[in-house]
Protein backbone atom coordinates (compact mmCIF):
# COMPACT_ATOMS: atom_id res chain seq x y z
CA UNK A 1 0.00 0.00 0.00
CA UNK A 2 3.00 2.14 1.04
CA UNK A 3 4.43 2.07 -2.93
CA UNK A 4 1.27 2.36 -4.53
CA UNK A 5 0.82 5.48 -2.21
CA UNK A 6 3.93 6.49 -3.84
CA UNK A 7 3.33 5.87 -7.27
CA UNK A 8 0.01 7.97 -6.85
CA UNK A 9 1.46 10.65 -5.91
CA UNK A 10 4.13 11.53 -8.29
CA UNK A 11 1.95 10.44 -11.09
CA UNK A 12 -0.67 13.24 -9.45
CA UNK A 13 1.56 16.71 -9.80
CA UNK A 14 -0.96 18.16 -7.37
CA UNK A 15 -1.62 16.41 -4.99
CA UNK A 16 -2.72 18.11 -1.91
CA UNK A 17 -4.15 14.93 0.82
CA UNK A 18 -4.35 11.87 0.84
CA UNK A 19 -6.32 9.59 3.52
CA UNK A 20 -5.73 5.66 3.17
CA UNK A 21 -6.86 2.83 4.73
CA UNK A 22 -6.97 -1.10 4.13
CA UNK A 23 -10.07 -0.38 1.89
CA UNK A 24 -10.55 3.31 0.17
CA UNK A 25 -8.20 6.24 -0.92
CA UNK A 26 -8.98 10.04 -1.17
CA UNK A 27 -7.46 12.30 -3.21
CA UNK A 28 -8.27 16.15 -3.54
CA UNK A 29 -6.98 18.28 -6.29
CA UNK A 30 -6.42 21.55 -6.64
CA UNK A 31 -8.21 23.78 -9.30
CA UNK A 32 -6.68 23.23 -12.58
CA UNK A 33 -7.28 26.42 -13.43
CA UNK A 34 -4.68 27.89 -10.70
CA UNK A 35 -2.20 26.05 -12.44
CA UNK A 36 -2.05 28.25 -15.70
CA UNK A 37 -0.60 31.81 -14.42
CA UNK A 38 2.75 32.33 -13.19
CA UNK A 39 4.22 32.46 -9.75
CA UNK A 40 2.50 29.55 -8.09
CA UNK A 41 4.07 27.76 -5.40
CA UNK A 42 3.35 23.76 -6.15
CA UNK A 43 2.84 21.69 -3.24
CA UNK A 44 5.18 18.22 -4.78
CA UNK A 45 8.37 18.72 -5.62
CA UNK A 46 8.31 16.99 -8.68
CA UNK A 47 8.84 20.10 -11.80
CA UNK A 48 5.26 21.95 -12.73
CA UNK A 49 3.77 21.01 -16.30
CA UNK A 50 4.21 23.03 -19.44
CA UNK A 51 1.76 26.11 -19.43
CA UNK A 52 -1.42 24.65 -21.03
CA UNK A 53 -3.96 27.71 -20.96
CA UNK A 54 -7.26 25.25 -21.99
CA UNK A 55 -9.11 26.06 -19.12
CA UNK A 56 -9.28 29.83 -20.16
CA UNK A 57 -12.21 29.81 -23.05
CA UNK A 58 -10.74 32.09 -25.05
CA UNK A 59 -14.22 33.69 -26.36
CA UNK A 60 -17.66 32.48 -26.04
CA UNK A 61 -20.96 34.89 -25.38
CA UNK A 62 -19.98 35.38 -21.55
CA UNK A 63 -16.44 36.07 -22.05
CA UNK A 64 -17.38 38.98 -24.73
CA UNK A 65 -20.27 40.11 -22.86
CA UNK A 66 -18.05 40.96 -19.91
CA UNK A 67 -15.79 42.39 -22.42
CA UNK A 68 -18.30 44.98 -23.75
CA UNK A 69 -19.36 45.31 -20.37
CA UNK A 70 -15.72 45.68 -18.91
CA UNK A 71 -15.23 47.96 -21.79
CA UNK A 72 -18.37 50.33 -20.30
CA UNK A 73 -16.91 50.30 -17.03
CA UNK A 74 -13.69 51.92 -18.31
CA UNK A 75 -15.69 54.64 -20.27
CA UNK A 76 -17.39 55.85 -17.66
CA UNK A 77 -13.94 55.59 -14.63
CA UNK A 78 -11.24 56.18 -16.52
CA UNK A 79 -13.00 57.94 -19.45
CA UNK A 80 -14.19 60.22 -16.66
CA UNK A 81 -11.24 61.02 -15.28
CA UNK A 82 -9.67 61.33 -18.61
CA UNK A 83 -11.61 64.72 -18.38
CA UNK A 84 -9.07 66.07 -15.69
CA UNK A 85 -7.56 68.77 -18.42
CA UNK A 86 -10.95 69.86 -19.30
CA UNK A 87 -11.80 70.71 -15.51
CA UNK A 88 -8.58 71.91 -14.75
CA UNK A 89 -8.62 74.68 -16.70
CA UNK A 90 -12.80 75.46 -16.34
CA UNK A 91 -11.93 75.70 -12.67
CA UNK A 92 -9.19 77.87 -12.81
CA UNK A 93 -10.87 80.63 -15.04
CA UNK A 94 -14.66 80.24 -13.14
CA UNK A 95 -15.38 78.96 -9.86
CA UNK A 96 -12.23 78.49 -8.30
CA UNK A 97 -10.27 81.15 -10.15
CA UNK A 98 -8.84 82.90 -6.98
CA UNK A 99 -7.01 79.89 -6.45
CA UNK A 100 -3.47 79.28 -7.71
CA UNK A 101 -3.07 76.34 -10.09
CA UNK A 102 -1.53 74.31 -7.33
CA UNK A 103 -4.78 74.64 -5.19
CA UNK A 104 -6.99 73.87 -8.26
CA UNK A 105 -5.20 70.39 -8.93
CA UNK A 106 -5.83 69.18 -5.66
CA UNK A 107 -9.26 68.55 -7.50
CA UNK A 108 -8.09 66.16 -10.22
CA UNK A 109 -4.85 64.47 -8.40
CA UNK A 110 -7.08 63.54 -5.68
CA UNK A 111 -9.55 62.19 -8.14
CA UNK A 112 -7.40 60.28 -9.75
CA UNK A 113 -5.77 58.86 -6.26
CA UNK A 114 -9.05 57.48 -5.21
CA UNK A 115 -9.80 55.79 -8.35
CA UNK A 116 -6.50 53.69 -7.84
CA UNK A 117 -6.37 53.79 -4.17
CA UNK A 118 -9.23 51.77 -3.89
CA UNK A 119 -7.50 48.79 -5.82
CA UNK A 120 -5.77 47.75 -2.51
CA UNK A 121 -9.74 47.13 -0.89
CA UNK A 122 -11.79 46.75 -3.95
CA UNK A 123 -9.08 43.67 -5.01
CA UNK A 124 -9.82 42.20 -1.61
CA UNK A 125 -13.29 42.88 -1.91
CA UNK A 126 -13.23 41.25 -5.53
CA UNK A 127 -11.56 38.04 -4.60
CA UNK A 128 -13.58 37.29 -1.62
CA UNK A 129 -17.33 38.42 -2.99
CA UNK A 130 -16.93 38.30 -7.11
CA UNK A 131 -17.85 41.93 -9.18
CA UNK A 132 -21.62 42.09 -8.26
CA UNK A 133 -22.00 43.57 -5.27
CA UNK A 134 -18.71 46.09 -5.85
CA UNK A 135 -20.50 47.19 -9.32
CA UNK A 136 -23.98 48.33 -7.58
CA UNK A 137 -22.10 49.92 -4.83
CA UNK A 138 -20.13 51.66 -7.26
CA UNK A 139 -22.74 53.06 -9.78
CA UNK A 140 -24.43 54.36 -6.56
CA UNK A 141 -21.54 56.26 -5.58
CA UNK A 142 -20.21 57.45 -8.75
CA UNK A 143 -23.48 58.79 -10.01
CA UNK A 144 -24.52 60.46 -6.60
CA UNK A 145 -21.15 61.75 -6.53
CA UNK A 146 -21.01 63.42 -9.64
CA UNK A 147 -25.06 64.91 -8.82
CA UNK A 148 -23.81 66.37 -6.22
CA UNK A 149 -20.86 68.09 -7.95
CA UNK A 150 -23.44 69.60 -10.19
CA UNK A 151 -24.96 71.51 -7.28
CA UNK A 152 -21.92 72.13 -5.93
CA UNK A 153 -20.05 75.78 -5.97
CA UNK A 154 -17.53 75.83 -3.21
CA UNK A 155 -14.06 74.49 -3.20
CA UNK A 156 -14.73 72.00 -0.80
CA UNK A 157 -17.97 70.67 -1.97
CA UNK A 158 -16.26 69.96 -5.45
CA UNK A 159 -13.40 68.02 -3.84
CA UNK A 160 -15.78 66.19 -0.99
CA UNK A 161 -18.08 65.46 -4.74
CA UNK A 162 -16.32 64.97 -7.59
CA UNK A 163 -12.63 64.30 -6.20
CA UNK A 164 -14.02 61.56 -3.55
CA UNK A 165 -17.29 59.90 -3.58
CA UNK A 166 -17.27 59.78 -7.63
CA UNK A 167 -13.43 58.37 -7.47
CA UNK A 168 -14.49 56.05 -5.09
CA UNK A 169 -17.28 54.62 -6.91
CA UNK A 170 -15.28 55.04 -9.99
CA UNK A 171 -12.62 52.76 -8.72
CA UNK A 172 -15.12 50.04 -7.19
CA UNK A 173 -16.17 49.97 -11.13
CA UNK A 174 -12.53 50.15 -12.59
CA UNK A 175 -11.06 47.45 -10.73
CA UNK A 176 -13.66 44.49 -11.33
CA UNK A 177 -13.75 45.58 -15.40
CA UNK A 178 -9.81 44.40 -15.21
CA UNK A 179 -10.10 41.29 -13.29
CA UNK A 180 -12.94 39.86 -14.66
CA UNK A 181 -11.62 39.81 -18.01
CA UNK A 182 -8.54 38.54 -17.39
CA UNK A 183 -10.03 35.15 -15.82
CA UNK A 184 -11.82 34.41 -19.38
CA UNK A 185 -8.82 35.03 -21.66
CA UNK A 186 -4.84 33.25 -21.42
CA UNK A 187 -3.73 33.97 -25.03
CA UNK A 188 -5.76 36.60 -26.00
CA UNK A 189 -5.50 38.41 -22.88
CA UNK A 190 -3.08 41.41 -24.67
CA UNK A 191 -6.01 41.90 -27.20
CA UNK A 192 -8.68 41.52 -24.92
CA UNK A 193 -8.06 44.13 -22.03
CA UNK A 194 -7.01 46.29 -24.87
CA UNK A 195 -10.41 46.70 -26.10
CA UNK A 196 -11.27 46.69 -22.48
CA UNK A 197 -9.16 49.70 -22.39
CA UNK A 198 -10.57 51.29 -25.73
CA UNK A 199 -13.23 52.36 -23.76
CA UNK A 200 -11.43 54.55 -21.51
CA UNK A 201 -10.43 56.33 -24.42
CA UNK A 202 -13.56 56.61 -26.16
CA UNK A 203 -14.69 58.07 -22.68
CA UNK A 204 -12.21 60.38 -22.99
CA UNK A 205 -13.52 61.64 -26.43
CA UNK A 206 -17.43 61.86 -25.41
CA UNK A 207 -17.39 63.52 -22.24
CA UNK A 208 -14.94 66.50 -22.79
CA UNK A 209 -16.76 67.25 -25.61
CA UNK A 210 -20.31 66.92 -23.96
CA UNK A 211 -18.55 68.76 -21.28
CA UNK A 212 -17.51 71.69 -23.43
CA UNK A 213 -20.39 72.28 -25.50
CA UNK A 214 -22.84 71.43 -22.89
CA UNK A 215 -21.58 74.35 -20.35
CA UNK A 216 -22.52 77.06 -22.70
CA UNK A 217 -25.92 75.79 -23.64
CA UNK A 218 -27.03 74.23 -20.69
CA UNK A 219 -24.78 75.90 -17.89
CA UNK A 220 -22.08 73.57 -15.70
CA UNK A 221 -25.45 72.42 -13.31
CA UNK A 222 -27.00 70.24 -16.12
CA UNK A 223 -23.79 69.32 -18.17
CA UNK A 224 -22.77 67.19 -15.18
CA UNK A 225 -26.28 65.94 -14.55
CA UNK A 226 -26.58 64.78 -17.81
CA UNK A 227 -23.17 63.12 -17.85
CA UNK A 228 -24.03 61.41 -14.94
CA UNK A 229 -27.07 59.75 -16.56
CA UNK A 230 -24.92 58.65 -19.49
CA UNK A 231 -22.47 56.82 -16.69
CA UNK A 232 -25.73 55.62 -14.87
CA UNK A 233 -27.03 54.04 -18.43
CA UNK A 234 -24.04 52.46 -19.30
CA UNK A 235 -23.14 50.91 -15.85
CA UNK A 236 -26.73 49.27 -15.25
CA UNK A 237 -25.41 47.63 -18.88
CA UNK A 238 -21.88 46.78 -16.96
CA UNK A 239 -24.01 45.27 -13.81
CA UNK A 240 -25.71 43.04 -16.11
CA UNK A 241 -22.60 41.64 -18.71
CA UNK A 242 -19.29 41.77 -16.57
CA UNK A 243 -18.83 38.47 -14.62
CA UNK A 244 -15.96 36.36 -13.62
CA UNK A 245 -15.21 32.88 -14.59
CA UNK A 246 -13.78 31.74 -11.36
CA UNK A 247 -15.78 31.38 -8.03
CA UNK A 248 -14.58 33.75 -5.06
CA UNK A 249 -12.30 32.34 -2.38
CA UNK A 250 -13.32 34.21 0.82
CA UNK A 251 -9.85 34.73 3.19
CA UNK A 252 -9.60 36.61 6.25
CA UNK A 253 -7.94 39.74 6.17
CA UNK A 254 -4.46 39.85 6.47
CA UNK A 255 -2.22 43.06 5.60
CA UNK A 256 0.38 40.89 4.70
CA UNK A 257 -1.31 39.74 1.72
CA UNK A 258 -1.16 43.20 0.57
CA UNK A 259 2.50 43.52 0.90
CA UNK A 260 4.09 39.70 0.65
CA UNK A 261 4.04 40.53 -3.18
CA UNK A 262 6.39 43.04 -3.15
CA UNK A 263 8.92 40.81 -1.63
CA UNK A 264 9.35 39.45 -5.31
CA UNK A 265 11.91 41.41 -7.21
CA UNK A 266 10.25 41.77 -10.48
CA UNK A 267 6.67 42.41 -8.61
CA UNK A 268 8.36 45.01 -6.88
CA UNK A 269 9.93 46.71 -9.72
CA UNK A 270 6.97 46.67 -11.64
CA UNK A 271 5.29 48.65 -8.65
CA UNK A 272 7.71 51.10 -8.94
CA UNK A 273 8.07 51.48 -12.86
CA UNK A 274 4.12 51.85 -12.95
CA UNK A 275 4.56 54.67 -9.91
CA UNK A 276 7.38 56.91 -12.08
CA UNK A 277 5.80 56.03 -15.22
CA UNK A 278 2.12 57.61 -13.74
CA UNK A 279 3.85 60.26 -12.06
CA UNK A 280 5.08 61.81 -14.83
CA UNK A 281 2.35 60.93 -17.55
CA UNK A 282 -0.52 62.72 -16.00
CA UNK A 283 1.36 65.99 -15.93
CA UNK A 284 0.53 66.18 -19.62
CA UNK A 285 -2.81 64.77 -19.23
CA UNK A 286 -3.67 67.64 -16.47
CA UNK A 287 -1.80 70.81 -17.63
CA UNK A 288 -1.83 70.33 -21.46
CA UNK A 289 -5.03 72.34 -22.26
CA UNK A 290 -4.03 75.25 -19.59
CA UNK A 291 -0.37 75.69 -21.08
CA UNK A 292 -2.27 75.72 -24.75
CA UNK A 293 -3.93 78.55 -23.61
CA UNK A 294 -0.62 80.38 -22.22
CA UNK A 295 0.98 80.20 -25.12
CA UNK A 296 -1.80 81.95 -27.23
CA UNK A 297 -4.20 78.52 -28.08
CA UNK A 298 -7.75 79.72 -28.64
CA UNK A 299 -9.72 78.36 -25.84
CA UNK A 300 -11.82 76.19 -27.90
CA UNK A 301 -9.05 74.81 -29.99
CA UNK A 302 -7.23 74.04 -26.62
CA UNK A 303 -10.35 72.50 -25.15
CA UNK A 304 -10.54 69.88 -28.15
CA UNK A 305 -6.88 68.94 -27.34
CA UNK A 306 -8.22 66.50 -24.42
CA UNK A 307 -10.57 64.76 -27.26
CA UNK A 308 -7.58 64.91 -29.85
CA UNK A 309 -5.38 63.21 -27.22
CA UNK A 310 -7.95 60.61 -26.05
CA UNK A 311 -8.77 60.35 -29.62
CA UNK A 312 -5.28 58.67 -30.29
CA UNK A 313 -5.12 56.70 -27.49
CA UNK A 314 -7.81 54.39 -28.82
CA UNK A 315 -4.90 53.22 -31.21
CA UNK A 316 -2.55 53.04 -28.23
CA UNK A 317 -4.69 51.07 -25.93
CA UNK A 318 -5.55 48.48 -28.88
CA UNK A 319 -2.59 48.08 -30.86
CA UNK A 320 0.15 47.32 -28.95
CA UNK A 321 -1.85 45.43 -26.63
CA UNK A 322 -2.80 42.80 -29.28
CA UNK A 323 1.16 42.95 -30.60
CA UNK A 324 1.64 42.02 -27.02
CA UNK A 325 0.31 38.74 -27.37
CA UNK A 326 2.98 38.30 -30.11
CA UNK A 327 6.45 40.00 -28.71
CA UNK A 328 5.65 40.08 -25.04
CA UNK A 329 3.66 42.69 -22.66
CA UNK A 330 7.02 43.60 -21.43
CA UNK A 331 8.99 44.30 -24.36
CA UNK A 332 6.20 46.14 -25.54
CA UNK A 333 5.40 48.49 -22.62
CA UNK A 334 9.08 49.21 -22.85
CA UNK A 335 9.17 50.58 -26.16
CA UNK A 336 5.94 52.74 -25.94
CA UNK A 337 7.33 54.38 -22.57
CA UNK A 338 10.34 54.71 -23.99
CA UNK A 339 8.66 56.65 -27.40
CA UNK A 340 5.88 58.67 -24.26
CA UNK A 341 9.32 59.79 -22.80
CA UNK A 342 11.00 61.03 -25.89
CA UNK A 343 7.52 62.78 -26.40
CA UNK A 344 7.17 64.86 -23.82
CA UNK A 345 11.32 65.53 -23.36
CA UNK A 346 11.87 66.07 -26.95
CA UNK A 347 8.43 67.46 -28.83
CA UNK A 348 6.21 69.24 -26.09
CA UNK A 349 9.32 71.06 -24.02
CA UNK A 350 10.39 72.52 -27.23
CA UNK A 351 6.60 73.15 -28.62
CA UNK A 352 5.37 76.56 -29.41
CA UNK A 353 3.16 76.65 -32.13
CA UNK A 354 -0.51 74.94 -32.28
CA UNK A 355 0.41 72.28 -35.25
CA UNK A 356 3.50 70.83 -32.83
CA UNK A 357 1.07 71.04 -29.75
CA UNK A 358 -1.64 69.58 -31.73
CA UNK A 359 0.71 66.46 -32.86
CA UNK A 360 1.99 66.31 -29.13
CA UNK A 361 -1.48 65.71 -27.91
CA UNK A 362 -2.21 63.15 -30.50
CA UNK A 363 0.72 61.15 -30.42
CA UNK A 364 0.91 61.63 -26.79
CA UNK A 365 -2.63 59.88 -26.67
CA UNK A 366 -0.65 56.53 -28.27
CA UNK A 367 1.94 56.90 -26.18
CA UNK A 368 0.33 57.12 -23.10
CA UNK A 369 -2.78 54.68 -23.98
CA UNK A 370 -0.21 51.98 -24.40
CA UNK A 371 1.38 52.84 -20.72
CA UNK A 372 -2.19 52.86 -19.29
CA UNK A 373 -3.36 49.64 -21.46
CA UNK A 374 -0.94 47.36 -20.75
CA UNK A 375 -0.41 47.71 -17.00
CA UNK A 376 -2.94 45.25 -16.35
CA UNK A 377 -1.52 42.63 -18.67
CA UNK A 378 1.85 43.33 -16.90
CA UNK A 379 0.15 42.60 -12.91
CA UNK A 380 -1.75 39.30 -14.78
CA UNK A 381 1.58 38.17 -15.86
CA UNK A 382 3.48 37.63 -12.97
CA UNK A 383 0.34 36.90 -10.27
CA UNK A 384 -1.52 33.51 -9.00
CA UNK A 385 -5.14 34.07 -10.83
CA UNK A 386 -6.87 33.62 -7.75
CA UNK A 387 -4.44 36.89 -6.56
CA UNK A 388 -4.91 38.87 -9.90
CA UNK A 389 -7.20 41.57 -7.93
CA UNK A 390 -5.16 41.50 -4.80
CA UNK A 391 -1.90 42.30 -6.56
CA UNK A 392 -3.23 44.60 -9.78
CA UNK A 393 -4.86 46.59 -6.72
CA UNK A 394 -1.64 46.91 -4.75
CA UNK A 395 0.09 48.26 -7.58
CA UNK A 396 -2.49 50.71 -8.64
CA UNK A 397 -2.89 51.66 -4.97
CA UNK A 398 0.92 52.31 -4.58
CA UNK A 399 0.82 54.37 -7.91
CA UNK A 400 -1.85 56.19 -6.60
CA UNK A 401 0.62 58.37 -4.66
CA UNK A 402 1.96 59.16 -8.15
CA UNK A 403 -1.41 60.97 -8.91
CA UNK A 404 -1.69 62.23 -5.46
CA UNK A 405 1.56 64.08 -5.15
CA UNK A 406 2.89 64.54 -9.21
CA UNK A 407 -0.13 67.12 -10.07
CA UNK A 408 0.14 69.28 -7.17
CA UNK A 409 3.91 69.18 -7.95
CA UNK A 410 3.67 70.20 -11.12
CA UNK A 411 1.47 73.24 -10.23
CA UNK A 412 3.56 74.22 -7.59
CA UNK A 413 6.30 74.31 -10.21
CA UNK A 414 4.38 76.52 -12.23
CA UNK A 415 3.27 79.08 -9.85
CA UNK A 416 7.28 78.93 -8.74
CA UNK A 417 8.38 79.55 -12.35
CA UNK A 418 5.61 82.34 -12.87
CA UNK A 419 3.46 80.79 -14.89
CA UNK A 420 6.11 79.11 -17.05
CA UNK A 421 5.67 75.24 -17.89
CA UNK A 422 9.12 74.07 -18.46
CA UNK A 423 10.39 72.93 -15.77
CA UNK A 424 7.13 70.70 -14.86
CA UNK A 425 7.30 69.31 -18.12
CA UNK A 426 10.88 68.57 -17.48
CA UNK A 427 9.50 67.33 -13.97
CA UNK A 428 7.34 65.01 -16.17
CA UNK A 429 9.79 63.59 -18.86
CA UNK A 430 12.18 62.64 -16.02
CA UNK A 431 9.61 60.97 -13.84
CA UNK A 432 8.71 59.00 -17.04
CA UNK A 433 12.14 57.75 -17.71
CA UNK A 434 12.71 56.77 -14.65
CA UNK A 435 9.89 54.30 -14.87
CA UNK A 436 10.90 53.23 -18.24
CA UNK A 437 14.01 52.16 -16.88
CA UNK A 438 12.66 49.75 -14.14
CA UNK A 439 10.29 48.79 -16.53
CA UNK A 440 13.55 47.55 -18.55
CA UNK A 441 14.80 46.17 -15.05
CA UNK A 442 11.99 44.22 -14.57
CA UNK A 443 11.88 42.60 -17.75
CA UNK A 444 15.85 41.66 -16.77
CA UNK A 445 14.50 40.18 -14.20
CA UNK A 446 12.39 38.04 -15.80
CA UNK A 447 14.28 36.91 -18.71
CA UNK A 448 17.50 38.16 -19.06
CA UNK A 449 18.54 40.46 -21.37
CA UNK A 450 18.50 37.52 -24.13
CA UNK A 451 16.07 38.73 -26.39
CA UNK A 452 12.61 37.05 -26.48
CA UNK A 453 9.10 37.14 -25.67
CA UNK A 454 8.19 38.37 -22.36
Amino acid sequence: MAESKSQLSSQLSFFQFSFADHSSETTLVRDPRLNYIYGLEYVDTQKPPPVDPSPFPEGGAKAWLTVAGASACLFVSFGWVNCVGVFQEYYQTNQLSHYTPGDVAWIPSLQIFFMLFGGIFVGKIFDDYGPGFLLSVGTFLHVFGLMMTSISTEYYQILLSQAICSAIGASMVFYPAFTCVSTWFSKKRGAALGLVVAGSSLGGVIFPIMVVNLIPQVGFGWAMRICAFLILALLIFANLTVRSQIAPTRRPFKLMAFIRPLGEPSFSLLTGAIFFFYWGMFIPLAFIVVEARSNGMSAYLANYLVPILNGASIIGRTVPNALADKVGNFNMMIIMSSFTTILILALWLPATGNAALIVFAALFGIGSGAGIGLTPALCAQISPIKEIGLRTGTAFSISAFAALTGLPIGGQIIADSHGSFRWAIVFGGVSCAIGTALFILTRITLGGVKMIKI
